[in-house]
This record gives structure tokens, sequence and C-alpha cells, in this order.
């Protein structure tokens, strides 16, 4: 596979989950009372449930072939397997977003105590998972020698395509 499959497939499987998680766990709000009557730390989209959850859906799918394309050229070496490195910090990271955007615009009565623990706890773990993701593609592009004696092309297709 091109080393553009490669990049998509990343693309598609960092992208996809955190639509995934979002759209699938649906909006989080106190049961019993009415949506006006609830508060909010921040106002959830005005989505549907069942759009949402057919773009979570569509995002699992679109995530789970990335996956698939990621893992088999990883196994044929098509990818060197130090991307991910990167790859792992990043769903990660949008694991925690869709999860985090839904605790965020949780409806519920008086103060949203899930908000103020992810912002207290979770933006750290963000910044701290983005930073080495970063870090770690800067120092895998500027690599000067390919994996096992092959040739590098940006770092990502050790052994050549």
């Amino acid at each position: 596979m091109t080393n553009r499959g490669m990049m998509a497939a990343g693309a598609a499987l960092v992208g996809g989950v955190p639509v995934a998680a979002w759209g699938l766990m649906g909006q989080q709000n106190h049961d019993g009372l009415p949506a006006s009557e609830l508060d909010y730390a921040f106002q959830p989209w005005d989505i549907g449930d069942g759009v949402a959850a057919v773009a979570g859906g569509l995002a699992l799918v679109l995530a789970a072939a990335g996956a698939a394309v990621l893992v088999r050229g990883s196994l044929r070496g098509a990818m060197d397997q130090r991307w991910w490195g990167v790859l792992g910090p990043l769903v990660a990271l949008g694991l925690m977003a869709g999860v985090g955007w839904r605790i965020l615009t949780a409806g519920g009565v008086g103060a949203n105590i899930g908000a103020g623990l992810l912002v207290i706890f979770g933006t750290p773990i963000a910044a701290g998972l983005l930073l080495w993701s970063l870090a770690w593609a800067f120092w895998l592009v500027t690599q000067r020698h390919g994996h096992e004696g092959g040739s590098d092309v940006g770092g990502f297709a050790s052994r050549g395509v």
C-alpha cells in the first residue's frame, strides 16, 4: 500500500474514534426532567440522538477499517511499527474527546461535577498525549535512516513501498 493509503487509514482511525465515541454514547442527561429544566456546563449540539447514533456507527466502521489497514500494513512491513507510538496516544485522545464532550454537555440538576473533574484531570492528560504524539512524530520524520536497513520516506514506510 502507498504512503498516502497508510496516511488515509491513520486519518480514518484517528478521526473516526472521537465521532464514534460521541455518537454511540448518546446524550447523558439526568433522567426524569425535561431538557429545558436541566443545567448544562456547555449546551449540547442540536443534533438528534438518532442522527448522532448513525454518525457514530459510520465513524466506528471507518475507524475499524482504518485500523485493519494499518495493522495489515504494519505486519507486512508497509508501515514502520514505530508509528503506533504516534497513533496510539492520538486514538486515546480521540476517545477522551468524544466521551469528554458528552460529559461536558450532560444536563443535570445543579453543578456538573463530572465536567469539573474532566477539566481538572482530563486537560493535562490530553495535553500530555498530544505532546507525546507530536514529539514522537517529529522524531520519526527527522530520522535520517530507515528501520531495518530499508528506505526512508518521511519515516513512514521503513522498508520501501
